[in-house]
């Protein structure tokens, strides 16, 4: 493609979004020697943080806040990043280019970039608002469930069976509450991962304490004195719960774009995008969570949540700001969970209708499931198989792949196609 021409050098750049990828964008901007004003904003109070910790580590260990900074403050002013922490965009004024904020302020741009990350979705039972119902997003969510769960709560209920939800769960699990997760799937992670997957994730949380609700949903969250106490299944049984927490997905947080007309997927309601991570307005960019992008791992625009797809959209959107790149964007999406002993780590994309081969040996606790469309290697997950899925991104990186055939043929493994392929 073209190259487009880059920002001018004292362009300023405000990056509306405090996450990791609003951090990483203010980073690589540096990085690159922009030398014009970087500002960031962000709703939440204190310095951007590293986010996967809180539904793990930082539950169940006694570190404070600090632990999960991305920097210090010291690092912001030496390297001429503005942070506006727990400050509210309330409206964007496109034609004048300019963020509005609570109280009518208004800073200036040349480029934005929409990093505004995504929130937990609510559930919506009687009950949902009493005392002890949590959910977690924010470090301010996980400050207050990591006093719960180090606290003299005995049974815990987790609402959904998605990656939060199980992670939270054996870290309640770890910490030795009994718990229980009710998942409305027939099975946990099951969006997520293919069956083999998903099932031997299930027998380990099983096998470590935890009991399973599947192929049923939540009637209501029941209360006593204002707080709760237990969660009532559509089919009519009580769990016992001193605290229920809820993890049935996240939604974009994309109000200000459509609010300022910008194009959002009515599928999955993020800020629509080019391949090169811009909106149809050319001063506006969107990243990470907040954003649904085309990919050529997919055969349909997709919204991720993950670490990784936050930093390499800020990578790539500040590569096209300072040099004026016109390259899409096209890195392996991929995506890691621990639970328990389980190092569990995904490269591609998936679908449901997929071909599978299991290679390894699930009984030993290590084994990957690769999946095929077209007879061509689209998606690989790994349980406590490192080389597999190390090996897994660098394929997928490229044109030459397996297929199913390849990956019965005898001794085959990803590594040594790799070795093959190069």
């Amino acid at each position: 493609m073209s190259a487009t021409s880059p920002i001018a050098a004292a362009a300023h750049v405000v990056v509306v979004g405090a996450g990791q990828a609003g951090f990483q964008t203010a980073l690589s901007l540096r990085d690159r020697a922009h030398a014009g004003p970087v500002t960031v904003v962000g709703d939440e109070p204190g310095l951007p943080y590293n986010r996967p910790p809180l539904s793990k580590s930082y539950l169940t260990d006694r570190s404070g806040p600090a632990s999960v900074l991305l920097r210090e403050q010291m690092f912001y002013a030496t390297r001429g990043i503005e942070v506006r922490a727990g400050v509210a965009v309330t409206r964007l004024d496109r034609d004048r280019r300019q963020v509005v904020l609570a109280g009518d302020e208004r800073i200036g741009f040349d480029h934005l970039v929409l990093a505004t990350g995504s929130r937990a979705r609510p559930i919506t039972v009687p009950g949902a608002g009493l005392d002890g119902v949590v959910s977690l997003r924010t470090l301010v969510d996980a400050t207050r469930l990591r006093t719960w769960i180090g606290g003299p709560v005995r049974d815990v209920v987790v609402i959904g069976g998605g990656f939060i939800g199980l992670e939270l769960a054996a870290a309640a699990a770890t910490a030795g509450h009994h718990v229980t997760v009710v998942e409305a799937g027939e099975r946990p992670m099951a969006r997520a991962v293919a069956p083999e997957l998903a099932d031997h994730i299930a027998a380990e949380h099983c096998r470590r304490g935890v009991r399973l609700e599947v192929s049923t949903a939540v009637r209501s969250i029941v209360g006593r004195g204002g707080h709760a106490v237990g969660v009532e299944l559509e089919v009519g049984e009580v769990i016992r719960a001193d605290l229920v927490v809820v993890g049935v997905g996240a939604a974009a947080n994309s109000e200000l774009a459509g609010d300022a007309d910008l194009a959002l997927c009515p599928v999955t309601g993020g800020v629509l995008v080019d391949e090169r991570l811009l909106t149809a307005d050319p001063a506006i960019s969107a990243i990470g969570d907040c954003a649904t992008y085309p990919s050529r791992f997919a055969d349909h625009p997709v919204r991720l949540e993950s670490v990784q797809n936050a930093v390499d959209h800020a990578r790539h959107v500040a590569e096209r700001l300072v040099a004026g790149s016109s390259e899409p964007y096209d890195k392996v999406p991929w995506f890691w969970t621990t639970q328990f002993d389980l190092k569990i780590q995904t490269v591609g994309i998936g679908r449901p209708d997929d071909e599978r081969r299991v290679v390894g040996d699930p009984a030993s606790g290590a084994f990957s499931v690769l999946r095929f469309a077209a007879d061509r290697l689209v998606a690989v997950e790994s349980v406590n198989r490192p080389a597999d899925h190390m090996a897994a991104r660098r394929i997928l990186a490229g044109d030459r792949r397996p297929g199913p055939a390849d990956a019965q043929s005898p001794g085959f493994t990803l590594k040594s196609f790799l070795s093959v392929a190069a």
